[in-house]
């Protein structure tokens, strides 16, 4: 598909983060030049059973990969950088972030063994040149160190997107959002802003991280025992604010969890992170520590069946076993879909003798997304002409597209898009103009072909319903059955107490074989649809149940 050249519009493509958390892939494209913003993936939900994640369909990105100018990231939190070693082996496009994001996403990429990618280190305040575009990179303040909103000028206009964030007065880091900048886009005039809908449900304003220290504090003082924090990866500010509340409380740091690990050194080693070298200790030395020194960091705050906190909290860990005493903090909020796996674990934790504490009963965690009044303050400063709320689900953009209206926006320039809508301006208009080719990809394991939705509706029949095995042999020359039929379920119903009911279903099975006339009984497909249609029909009748039948035909 190609664009005309000498076209004067720009086209605003989501292919994900729109009705939807986490996704996040956005594309500019003016003429034969396209951007990309962002390119995320989603944790599976509850049904999705056995997939590892999900990213967006960028077929669309495939079908125009010679136009893209470069992929623009604005943090480095999985859910705006997790698919981008799917697409890099796929299109060689320039990548630009700031030095953390850019971090992670090169260690993400050694462990899918994707090299030959050329990265483009920016900071705030940086501007680059791509085609028809001109990006400035905006410094934001969020719950991950580094990040950027974009200002995009355009032929037809500017563009300002705000990635994530949160207007924080006291940073940890000290590093506060460049309100000047955003106020600069209002004053020279800006086209159309896309903005964070994360939490436009929330009235007033987030809570400053600094917040969070306070919680730490109160509950280091009063713990005489070990204390647990579990906590994302990636949230180098929340684990700064442990490393620095233990070392007040004179309490060695003993990180554990692959990814925590990785992450911290990687914050460690670009000076995003500062833990005092006598601080940071090895697991291995968890045995030789004093309970009450001891300050565990850890991943599994929102219930992952192989984190560390999980195999804490079922006593398959090999080094950390939780005894009276023992204080374990979930700092961070739960994810939609994750409240019944992360009650599990506070189940099992407190009945192994540790006093539980997380976000609904301590503040213990804020958010880094901008609530209500932030979300206006944002709008009124950028001054933007046209509209569009981004990252939420559908409920979520619908409340930030009516905070938009009374913030003085009219309502016929303000678009609620769906992944692949087409938003099409040429500077004075703003209109819908069809669909790109978008949707999801399953991804089980590490492999770009995914898992296709007929695949998933089969795990679900099998988690639901078990599955029925039906073996019959047939001589090849004769077409005469010469065994079974043989009947094996499994998570359909115990075979021992099952005799009655195996026996009728191999009298089912049976009859519909010598109901089959010649021609049939040589067509092996013909003899599986048989039998799957006389025992689907048996088994609904009289048990009401729809386990998946599959019928096996040896020739001998």
């Amino acid at each position: 598909m190609q664009y005309p050249p000498e076209s004067t519009t720009l086209q605003i493509i989501p292919l994900g983060g729109v009705e939807e958390i986490g996704l996040n892939m956005t594309v500019f494209r003016y003429g034969n030049d396209m951007l990309v913003v962002d390119s995320g993936l989603m944790f599976p939900e509850e049904d999705m059973l056995g997939i590892d994640f999900v990213i967006p369909d960028f077929s669309y990105l495939l079908e125009n990969r010679d136009l893209i100018r470069g992929i623009l990231l604005t943090h480095g939190h999985e859910d705006h950088t997790g698919a981008l070693p799917f697409v890099l082996k796929e299109i060689k496009a320039p990548v630009f972030g700031t030095a953390l994001t850019l971090a992670l996403v090169k260690q993400k990429l050694i462990e899918h063994e994707i090299d030959d990618i050329e990265f483009i280190q920016i900071k705030p305040r940086d501007s680059v040149e791509l085609g028809n575009f001109k990006i400035e990179f905006i410094r934001v303040t969020h719950s991950i160190v580094d990040g950027v909103a974009l200002g995009i000028s355009t032929p037809v206009g500017n563009i300002v997107h705000t990635g994530d964030f949160k207007l924080d007065p006291t940073p940890v880091d000290g590093e506060l959002m460049d309100f000047h900048k955003f106020s600069e886009y209002g004053e020279k005039g800006t086209l159309v802003l896309l903005s964070d809908s994360t939490n436009s449900e929330k009235g007033g304003f987030t809570y400053s991280e600094k917040e969070v220290r306070r919680a730490f504090e109160d509950i280091f003082a009063r713990s005489s025992g070990r204390i647990i924090i579990s906590t994302f990866a990636s949230n180098i500010h929340r684990i700064q604010q442990a490393v620095d509340v233990a070392v007040q409380y004179n309490r060695k740091v003993i990180m554990c969890g692959r990814s925590i690990v990785t992450n911290s050194q990687i914050a460690l080693d670009h000076g995003y992170l500062k833990i005092p070298q006598d601080e940071w200790m090895r697991l291995e030395t968890l045995k030789d520590i004093p309970d009450e020194q001891v300050v565990i960091v850890t991943t599994g705050s929102q219930g992952e069946p192989l984190s560390v906190l999980s195999r804490i909290a079922s006593d398959e860990h090999k080094h950390i076993k939780i005894k009276n005493g023992d204080t374990v903090i979930l700092s961070a909020k739960a994810i939609p879909g994750n409240e019944r796996s992360i009650g599990r674990i506070i189940n099992r934790l407190m009945k192994r003798g540790a006093e539980v504490i997380y976000e609904k009963v301590s503040e213990i965690h804020v958010s880094g997304h901008a609530s209500k009044e932030e979300l206006k303050l944002m709008i009124n400063l950028v001054k933007p002409k046209f509209f569009i709320p981004i990252h939420g689900e559908y409920r979520q953009l619908n409340q930030h597209a009516k905070l938009a209206e009374k913030s003085g926006i009219p309502k016929e320039n303000i678009f609620i898009l769906e992944d692949g809508s087409i938003l099409e301006t040429d500077g004075n208009t703003c209109s819908r103009s069809g669909k790109v080719s978008s949707g999801r990809i399953f991804i089980d394991g590490k492999g770009i072909t995914g898992v296709e939705d007929i695949v998933l509706r089969d795990r679900r029949r099998l988690g639901h319903d078990g599955i029925v095995i039906i073996i019959v042999g047939i001589e090849k020359l004769s077409k005469k059955i010469i065994s079974g039929p043989d009947i094996i379920s499994k998570g359909f119903m115990f075979e021992e107490m099952s005799a009655e009911f195996l026996a009728d279903a191999k009298g089912v099975v049976a009859d519909a074989l010598e109901n089959m006339d010649e021609d049939t009984i040589t067509d092996t497909t013909m003899v599986q649809a048989k039998i799957r249609s006389a025992l689907k029909k048996y088994i609904k009748n009289t048990m009401q149940r729809r386990p998946m039948i599959m019928p096996i035909i040896m020739e001998v």
